[in-house]
């Protein structure tokens, strides 16, 4: 039996963090003193085993068999259930603040934490864009992202800074993005990556030394322009059948994927491609992780279940995202990359456009709306479709989902796991669960899913964030502001 006096130090540290945290959702969080698990099957990604938990203080302060809770205590009997660290979403694009021309139904952290903690993710994350250009006052605008996430947010939150000028961020700026707890993100599909090419190979050097994981979008910007206006040119530029998947050829996200390993090879500096799709760039990676390097990889979900024949539906320009949907048989070579571990992270990338924006008849092959509403299905998709079809086990699935991310975006020990002194965040999982994916039931703001009418089998039925039960019998208990804006520490290889 272990107890909270037995926490290693780094831990113990993290309990001192959590709690003077815990005191920013205090008028907010209703969560009883003592919260004990019983009778579940408890997993994380190095195995499973049949344990109780008490949660005291948003931590766990005790695991072992037949716990007995004390007064006042809330009692939940998992028997016959899976009981998962909560899953930790490191790729969701969020719209906080409206404006005339946002995309209607895009989410905020409210709607957004509704539709994660109900599709068991207690930590959620979101990207602060600066200008194309011009002049930035990093701390304003930092300090004002943190306001507005720690006033909205339900979930747990990181937040990820989006770099589009190099020129923008001096050393300065660079540490201040690591002591406040932010991740740094360029985008290599834009063309102002190879006009500001060695600015950027600096900035990406300079975030490695500063200890930053930089995240990265690898698609050739040259070839996707030049692929776009010969497709414009040639009257196929609209959002019908395969016009869309052939304006972004997997060359582009091969050769960007190249680079980027290239990149990191010669600065020594971390990377984390995001929302790879294909076989060739998955190998690219691979290759570069064979040799050593500190390159880490995402895999969009949407590639594991969807293959690009969905173009050639009548309503085949809501499946449009970048890089887009590629074949079957990358499909099928990014199972086996997942069970072989080479990929370190599966998410959503996750925007909360409604069908109509998805669908706007003024869109095309250049202006299109990417992504869409994710969150709620992702992990149900991942266990039915995954584990349950034995692609992968119940292990792998918690590394992916909740594991790595939290490695990998400086959270562990304290999310991404269940042990003595990390977050009381908890998945009760009904393995059994067969339910029938529907539009009514998104809690999102898109209100709507790609994957209506898909029956799934396995679903979270409650979801704990820091001892608090915040999703229960389809409904969400906590309110916007109870969520917490992490602290980070120094990025972990998974």
């Amino acid at each position: 039996m272990k107890k909270l006096n037995s926490i290693p130090p780094v831990l113990k540290s993290l309990v001192v963090v959590t709690a003077l945290f815990g005191l920013v959702a205090s008028a907010t969080a209703q969560q009883p003193a003592e919260l004990v698990i019983q009778n579940g099957l408890v997993l994380t990604a190095v195995g499973r085993t049949e344990t109780d938990l008490r949660i005291q203080n948003d931590v766990i302060a005790e695991m072992g068999r037949n716990l007995t809770a004390g007064a006042g205590a809330r009692v939940i009997d998992a028997r016959g259930m899976l009981v998962l660290p909560g899953g930790v979403d490191p790729h969701v694009h969020l719209t906080p603040t409206r404006t005339p021309t946002t995309a209607k139904g895009a989410d905020d952290y409210t709607s957004a934490s509704r539709a994660a903690l109900a599709g068991g993710k207690t930590t959620i994350s979101n990207f602060i864009n600066l200008p194309a250009t011009g002049t930035v006052d990093l701390r304003t605008t930092l300090n004002e992202a943190t306001q507005l996430a720690k006033t909205q947010t339900i979930a747990d939150v990181i937040l990820h800074v989006t770099a589009g000028d190099p020129n923008q961020l001096s050393p300065t700026d660079v540490a201040m993005l690591y002591d406040r707890g932010f991740t740094l993100k360029i985008f290599m599909v834009r063309p102002a990556f190879d006009q500001n090419a060695a600015g950027f190979v600096k900035l990406i050097r300079a975030a490695g030394a500063a200890g930053l994981l930089t995240m990265l979008h690898c698609e050739d910007a040259s070839i996707i322009t030049t692929t776009q206006e010969r497709m414009m040119a040639e009257g196929r530029g609209a959002l019908k059948g395969q016009n869309f998947a052939e304006s972004r050829p997997v060359v582009a996200e091969e050769i960007a994927t190249q680079r980027a390993v290239g990149i990191s090879e010669a600065t020594g500096a971390p990377i984390y491609i995001v929302h790879i799709s294909s076989e060739r760039a998955m190998r690219v990676a691979e290759a570069a992780q064979a040799r050593g390097l500190p390159v880490f990889t995402e895999v969009r979900f949407l590639y594991l279940h969807l293959t690009r024949e969905r173009f050639d539906a009548p309503d085949g320009a809501i499946y449009t995202g970048q890089p887009p949907l590629r074949e079957k048989s990358d499909a099928n070579y990014l199972w086996s990359a997942l069970a072989k571990g080479t990929v370190n992270v599966v998410d959503t990338d996750h925007v909360g456009y409604t069908r109509e924006d998805k669908l706007d008849p003024l869109l095309d092959i250049v202006n299109s709306r990417p992504a869409g509403n994710y969150l709620q299905t992702q992990l149900p998709l991942l266990y039915s479709e995954g584990v349950r079809a034995g692609r992968i086990s119940l292990e792998q699935m918690v590394a992916v989902s909740s594991t790595n991310p939290a490695k990998l975006f400086g959270l562990y020990p304290r999310k991404g796991t269940i042990a003595v002194g990390s977050d009381g965040d908890v998945v009760i999982w009904d393995p059994n669960l067969k339910r029938t994916v529907r539009d009514e039931d998104q809690l999102a703001n898109a209100r709507f899913s790609i994957f209506s009418g898909w029956e799934l089998t396995g679903w979270p039925i409650i979801t704990i964030r820091r001892g608090e039960v915040v999703y229960q019998d389809g409904k969400i208990l906590a309110s916007a502001g109870s969520g917490q804006l992490i602290p980070r520490q120094r990025w972990q290889r998974p």
